[in-house]
């Protein structure tokens, strides 16, 4: 089996044919092709390779399924004695992307 750990949106993420991942929200329609070609490891069953700071020639492609909504957070501020309270939530938004081909 070969991964690859690849750079999308300031994060890095692991990559393997059929595996799907979240990464942050892209302005992409769902159905549209990717290619990701910041990789900084790539490995086989035989052989790992690390790029200095990017491996020559390796890419990752995706496809776009779906934009989603992670979990809501909750942020509570106060201060005592001063009758100060504010409650306010965040959802943040993902990219669900399928891994095509890795190609080390």
């Amino acid at each position: 089996m070969s991964y690859a750990i690849f750079r999308a949106k300031g994060e890095q993420f692991r990559a393997e044919k059929g595996r799907m991942i979240r990464i942050p929200f892209m302005e992409v329609d769902p159905g549209t092709k990717l290619t990701f070609d910041e990789v900084l490891l790539s490995a086989t069953e035989e052989t790992v390779k690390t790029g200095t700071p990017l491996v020559k020639g390796a890419k990752v492609s995706a496809e776009v399924l779906d934009h989603v909504q992670g979990d809501k957070l909750y942020v509570f501020k106060f201060k005592r004695r001063k009758n100060y309270r504010k409650k306010t939530g965040h959802r943040q938004k993902y990219t669900e992307i399928m891994i095509t081909d890795v190609k080390v």
